[in-house]
């Protein structure tokens, strides 16, 4: 199946192949080129998992101090 290169550099990974890989919204995938010349997708080895949270979801919400956004944008910048 062909498809077309657009001019940031993107394509489509067809749809049965999205689903033979179990590729959703967010998922890593990684290209390699392999000694025949062949352009390989695999799984990225930290890939976004359906029903795990990464590491930036799991931190949020759980900070103790209770800062007003513009009493930190000013200790931020200096203007304190």
């Amino acid at each position: 199946m062909a498809t077309t290169l657009t001019s940031k550099g993107q394509v489509t990974i067809p749809k049965h192949i999205r689903d033979a890989m179990h590729l959703k919204p967010g998922s890593a995938v990684e290209f390699a080129v392999d000694e025949a010349g062949r352009v390989v997708l695999k799984s990225a080895p930290f890939a976004k998992r359906p029903g795990k949270r990464d590491r930036f979801e799991a931190a949020r919400g759980a900070a103790t101090v209770k800062w007003r956004t513009d009493d930190l944008m000013r200790l931020l910048r200096g203007d304190a």
